[in-house]
């Protein structure tokens, strides 16, 4: 009997395309133990090019594959198969799709949309669950909606950072103080974001992270520990032990997460049970207001002088890098990396065949 194929989608337009390759190579590797694998590289323009060849996925180049354009149709007849480009020949026909793009195009609703689209099983959270968390203020929105306990925070566009930023300056100096955070809302692996304890590196904050975003979100600086866990499943989700970040810069910022190689990862977190269950239990409920599916990885933070646990974020295509928490964490907690990428393929089936089970015609 013939392997699943499985066609790993990487790179993208996004200011994470050099981190969606290294996660890319990380799944594939694993993917091959138990199926057919088809890398699909995305260049910066958005072009689609494949397969590429495992050992190539670090280094893609794209235009060393100008013979391989390829491309999927949104029409569910063409049932999962990749077309060549301009010819629009049928070169492979693809089981299931694994995005492992981060950010923008990737990680926002946008490819899912195509995926939903084409009617084809893909990897990871869908349309709505992808665009609310990746909009780090909607998120918000609706952690709050939930019930959810986090940080304060203000938000604001790049419009007002360019017209009235003494205005917004003053606003945050007033409501937030120092230190805070700035972040763009709509980035991931800390991209575009800064710490600012006074006036000039807040204006300076701001600048740099409407460069990334047209939103952008500020933060209420807190004295905390950073845990993150793992969550994984469509409907009734699992939630992975809780794993401690000590960031070897001043905050875990992109160096620190991916160059560095620093930061210690303490796994599992030396919390007590209750901290560790009232962690779990957030999760799955930030998980559920999400409607998320497939994976995702939720951060945490518990204040050092209350002890007050608060969510910071839900990242819905987590990273897969060889110091990435996602896997590491279900890793110490029992599934390894080959059974963690098996069970995801099973997920994104699974969900497929729920969604199928939706009637879309009414006739009166």
């Amino acid at each position: 009997m013939s392997r699943l194929k499985v066609a790993v989608l990487f790179g993208g337009r996004s200011g994470e395309h050099e981190v969606s390759r290294n996660s890319a190579f990380t799944i594939a590797s694993s993917l091959k133990n138990n199926f057919e694998i088809y890398p699909i590289g995305i260049s910066k323009e958005g072009e689609w090019f494949g397969p590429i060849p495992l050992q190539e996925i670090k280094a893609f180049r794209p235009e060393n594959y100008r013979d391989r354009c390829v491309t999927i149709l949104p029409n569910p007849t063409s049932d999962g198969v990749i077309f060549s480009l301009p010819e629009l020949d049928p070169v492979a026909k693809i089981n299931v799709f694994f995005p492992a793009l981060h950010g923008t195009f990737g990680e926002d609703g946008t490819i899912q949309g195509l995926f939903e689209l084409a009617d084809v099983p893909y990897v990871g959270a869908g349309v709505l669950a992808s665009a609310v968390s990746m909009d780090k203020i909607l998120m918000k929105k609706v952690f709050a909606q939930s019930g959810l306990p986090q940080v304060a925070y203000l938000s604001y566009l790049r419009k007002n950072i360019r017209d009235e930023r003494l205005q917004v300056i003053t606003e945050i100096e007033a409501k937030l103080g120092y230190p805070c955070f700035v972040k763009p809302a709509n980035l991931g692996s800390s991209v575009g974001i800064s710490k600012a304890a006074n006036a000039a590196q807040l204006a300076e904050a701001l600048l740099l992270a409407a460069q990334y975003d047209r939103k952008i979100i500020v933060e209420q600086g807190v004295s905390a520990r950073e845990i993150e866990v793992s969550v994984l499943g469509n409907d009734e989700p699992e939630v992975s032990l809780p794993g401690e970040i000590i960031p070897c810069n001043e905050f875990y910022d992109y160096r620190a997460k991916y160059i560095d190689d620093r930061s210690a990862l303490l796994i599992p977190a030396e919390l007590t049970a209750e901290q560790t269950a009232k962690i779990q239990e957030l999760a799955r409920a930030a998980y559920k207001a999400v409607d998320c599916s497939g994976l995702s990885r939720i951060d945490f933070f518990i204040t050092k002088d209350s002890g007050e646990i608060l969510i910071n974020e839900i990242n819905t295509l987590p990273g897969f890098t060889a110091i990435s928490m996602f896997p590491k964490l279900w890793e110490h907690s029992g599934l390894p990396l080959d059974e963690l990428t098996a069970r995801l393929v099973r997920l994104a089936l699974e969900r497929n065949e729920e969604r199928a089970g939706n009637v879309t015609t009414y006739e009166i």
